[in-house]
């Protein structure tokens, strides 16, 4: 779908969760990257009570050109209502408007923003409320990805008020040591921990509690860590296959953000290995209901199952050492590019799906 001479691109970033450092960050590289000829830019921040604020500074330093943008935004500025901040200007009600939600963890990427988006009737980059609400909630990613016959890891999960003693011996025994600890909902390694014995595994379940309730236990694999990055709606497409190298013990918040871990892309495995890898990729998007965009995480492990599923992303990180846009510049589409095709295809989708009726 071709995109509008003008568009008028309402960057949310911010949010409630504990990853709003991480969306400050993305939202600033993207407003750099923008074509300031074809977007007019509005910077929304969702600042950690919750409150919607229009980002004066960014506005103003994206007049100064984009290089004068901050690291690291901040979500201050001038308060805004939700559903006002999202829709058409009245004083330009020709330019269409479409909603880039940077907004990693719950209350951005589980699907409540994009219910909100919704109600408004405004286009957005990424997934729908569903794909994007069972796609952060690991358990029942998990869940759904078993029934459509997804290579996994074992993995068992329960309520915070569910887990006793006799859970946790359920664990040790059907997972063994060491295992991961995680919160159902949350990303970027928060919350995380990996348990070596038993004697660790209540403090590991408190310290994921801080952050959901749904608790998840998974077996540690030894093997490679791979990405695929999907992107598109009806007939969406793979990246090349990159691979993770990490500089800790797993793949944790700093090696994510601190440029700690080795990033390889195109990842060094055979060519019948990365086509296994991105049609397991495709198959994942479609088996979640993903749309517009997706990174598939994946273990391989060597002389063991193969490959692994390990968690979906619908909205990926976008700082300068974020695998998803690396993906694709690897594969041909640069990050400008991506970004113009990330709009054209909330484009697209919200024009298929408003022709829907809502009435017998």
């Amino acid at each position: 779908m071709p995109l509008p001479d003008r568009i008028r691109l309402v960057v949310l970033f911010g949010g409630r969760s504990a990853e709003h450092e991480v969306s400050c960050t993305t939202a600033a590289h993207v407003l750099q990257a923008l074509d300031l000829d074809r977007y007019e830019p509005v910077p929304v921040g969702i600042a950690r009570d919750g409150s919607w604020l229009r980002s004066d500074d960014a506005i103003a330093a994206l007049h100064a050109g984009a290089g004068a943008l901050p690291g690291r935004l901040q979500a201050t500025g001038t308060a805004v209502e939700p559903l006002p901040a999202v829709q058409p200007d009245p004083t330009t009600p020709d330019v269409p408007v479409v909603v880039l939600p940077l907004l990693h963890g719950p209350f951005g990427e589980d699907g409540t923003v994009q219910g909100l988006l919704e109600l408004a009737g405004v286009p957005y980059v990424g997934s729908g409320v569903l794909s994007s609400s069972v796609s952060m909630d690991k358990v029942a990613a998990k869940e759904l990805l078993s029934a459509h016959g997804i290579p996994q890891g074992e993995w068992l999960s329960a309520r915070r008020h569910e887990i006793d003693d006799e859970l946790l011996e359920r664990a040790a025994d059907r997972l063994g040591f060491p295992m991961f600890v995680k919160p159902a909902n949350m990303g970027s390694s928060i919350g995380i921990s990996k348990v070596h014995d038993a004697e660790h595994l209540a403090a590991a379940v408190t310290e994921a509690a801080r952050f959901d309730e749904w608790i998840l236990f998974e077996q540690n694999i030894v093997g490679r860590e791979l990405e695929c990055g999907i992107l598109g709606n009806l007939t969406p497409r793979a990246s090349v296959v990159g691979e993770v190298r990490p500089g800790a013990d797993f793949y944790d918040y700093d090696d994510k953000y601190e440029d700690g871990a080795e990033l390889l892309i195109p990842a060094p495995i055979s060519q019948p290995m990365s086509d296994e890898l991105r049609d397991i990729a495709l198959r994942t998007f479609a088996a979640l209901r993903c749309e517009g965009m997706a990174r598939v995480d994946f273990f391989w492990e060597e002389d063991g199952r193969g490959p692994l599923v390990n968690e979906v992303n619908t909205i990926p990180g976008f700082t300068p050492i974020s695998q998803y846009p690396k993906l694709w510049e690897a594969s041909g589409l640069p990050y400008g590019r991506l970004l113009d095709e990330l709009v054209a295809l909330a484009l697209e989708r919200h024009e298929r799906r408003s022709g829907f009726e809502t009435e017998r």
